[in-house]
């Protein structure tokens, strides 16, 4: 026994640990999930039931037709049984024609006989229905909520599955499943969770032809998600008539671990799964489904069902239910596709120019291998806009990443250091995230610098054909006009022999000069044609100090001595 006093120690038996499940010979550990499940969307009725302010008819009208665009084939509706409102939908759908011929619509009712009388009234016409009978089995629910011993709960629940058989007839024309739940499965003995599914399959009498729906919820996370899985696939090995059923799952995330939890359970031989999107539901929430199939998704797994309009449907969810997606939920979360640290950020965007490459040599889409990025963001209606954002914590990848992407500034490797520098420094001191454009006002007021010396007018002769011309300019400086004239094999080199013939001016010479084209960004207007990057280096600086300077202009020629101009301003040391 450990007695370091470092070690969390008991509670004083105020809590304890849910028995592990005797299995020694799981298989679970060892599968792999190769394809998607029956998806259940309960958002309607189990999502609903959570929410502050319930969703009236037209909400719920719009939620449905959400839930029927992205490929639902079953919709737990509501709980007819429980109010006027829940009642008025279902009939709504019914009556007005409004379920897809392909849709089960799905209704939720407990074990008692008035309340079952009602769900079937409210089915009468429909097509396809489920009608998913519960009752809670857990020692505590006996206890607490029934007063009831086992072998009465038992015939609660048969009871329960004999009161829809008897009224099935009266559906006429419906095709009709049944589904039934022992409600709080993840609590309630192996031994008891399969004798009283037993009592239910007993009087429902599936047949593989036409199979009913065990779902064995996780109502509450009592233990880890392997827990689950055991007892999933305990109930599997044990079960009656297992190929009758298609066996179910239903998790809520008490513990954290829904997703994990139906994951495992999908390992451990279940065939459906019931779910909300983005989570929502009672207390911290039910499974999210898109997560677990987006998940599928990035395994190469077809989930069946189709998220490409994520942010639509975000904003379908929070008008309909009033809550609100955090910004950090997996896939759908505004910052889930930001890097704000510039080590990610320069691994992104190596990341996609890799991919670009190599899609373009083989001329087919490339795999999908991007650092931090589980999954290509235009695959669920997001943009690479949102993939990498500027604050005080960001390198300079990411800073050059939104240059190029809004404006065309390809900031050579070399500059993208000192501007990181620069930058970094500017947004620490402003304590908050900037946008592109607020980057490009920083690159040029830095590097773009026209004091003490201005360029006034540029002229060369004698160049054609790449030989020596004399260039003739003329600067401002402090008010004053300068005429310099200097002899090159080109306008940048005859631009310097010129300036280093002034003796007011440091002899220096170029170590670095890149110019581009702009306007291959996003940003809708662009001013200038051309941008000019020059690094210069004084002769006789002893520290051989460098300085940047960046221009644009409408002339790429002027971008380029107005660049050099800028980075002897710099150094100069007035801004």
């Amino acid at each position: 026994m450990n007695t370091d006093a470092s070690v969390p120690q008991p509670l004083n038996g105020k809590y304890r640990a849910f028995p592990q499940i005797h299995l020694p010979h799981r298989q679970w550990p060892s599968r792999a999930i190769t394809t998607a499940p029956i998806w259940c969307s309960v958002d309607l009725r189990d999502c609903n039931q959570a929410l502050a302010t319930p969703m009236n008819v037209a909400r719920k009208l719009e939620f449905f037709y959400a839930l029927v665009a992205c490929g639902f084939k079953q919709i737990e509706i509501g709980f007819p049984s429980a109010s006027e409102t829940e009642f008025g939908f279902v009939r709504r759908l019914i009556e007005e024609k409004l379920v897809p011929n392909d849709v089960w619509i799905q209704v939720l009712v407990p074990a008692r006989e008035e309340l079952i009388e009602e769900t079937i009234e409210s089915l009468v016409g429909a097509k396809r229905v489920i009608i998913h009978l519960y009752n809670s089995t857990s020692p505590a629910q006996r206890r607490v909520v029934f007063g009831k011993s086992e072998k009465e709960i038992i015939e609660l629940a048969r009871q329960g599955a004999l009161w829809i058989k008897e009224r099935l007839p009266r559906l006429e024309g419906t095709e009709v499943m049944l589904q039934y739940s022992p409600e709080s499965f993840s609590a309630t003995e192996l031994s008891f969770s399969k004798d009283v599914s037993d009592a239910v399959i007993e009087v429902w009498r599936p047949t593989p032809e036409r199979k009913m729906i065990l779902n064995l919820p996780c109502t509450v996370e009592v233990a880890t998600p392997n827990t689950y899985a055991d007892q999933i696939e305990w109930m599997c090995a044990n079960i009656s008539q297992r190929d009758s059923l298609i066996i179910s799952l239903h998790t809520h995330n008490d513990r954290g671990t829904g997703v994990a939890a139906t994951e495992l359970g999908l390992l451990a031989g279940a065939d459906r799964v019931e779910g909300t999107l983005f989570g929502n539901g009672e207390r911290t929430g039910n499974l999210d489904i898109i997560t677990v199939a987006l998940n599928l998704q990035t395994q190469g797994i077809k989930p069946g069902l189709n998220f490409s309009r994520l942010a639509w449907l975000q904003a379908v969810y929070e008008e309909c239910t009033g809550m609100i997606v955090p910004p950090r939920h997996p896939y759908s979360g505004e910052l889930v596709f930001t890097a704000f640290s510039g080590s990610h950020q320069d691994a992104i965007k190596k990341g996609l120019a890799e991919r670009e490459c190599n899609s373009k040599k083989s001329g087919q889409e490339s795999h999908w291998d991007v650092p931090y990025l589980l999954i290509d963001p235009s695959d669920i209606g997001r943009t690479y806009n949102e993939v990498i954002r500027v604050n005080g914590q960001s390198g300079k990848g990411g800073l050059a990443y939104l240059l190029e992407r809004e404006f065309g500034i390809g900031l050579p490797r070399v500059l993208q250091a000192d501007f990181g520098r620069v930058a970094n420094s500017k947004i620490d001191a402003l304590g908050r995230e900037v946008n592109a454009s607020e980057l490009r006002e920083m690159l040029l007021d830095e590097y773009e610098c026209e004091i003490p010396w201005r360029l006034e007018s540029f002229s060369m002769e004698g160049n054609e054909g790449g030989g020596i011309g004399l260039a003739t300019v003329s600067l401002s400086f402090q008010g004053d006009t300068v005429s310099l004239e200097g002899k090159g094999n080109g306008p940048v080199d005859a631009f310097v022999s010129a300036l280093n013939s002034s003796a007011a001016i440091p002899h220096f010479n170029v170590s670095f000069y890149e110019e581009a084209s702009l306007g291959t960004g996003t940003a809708s207007v662009q001013k200038s044609s051309a941008i000019a990057y020059i690094q210069i280096a004084f002769t006789r600086d002893r520290e051989k100090k460098s300085w940047w300077g960046v221009a644009v202009d409408t002339s790429i020629e002027h971008a380029a001595l107005r660049a050099i101009l800028s980075a002897l301003n710099r150094a100069c040391g007035i801004n």
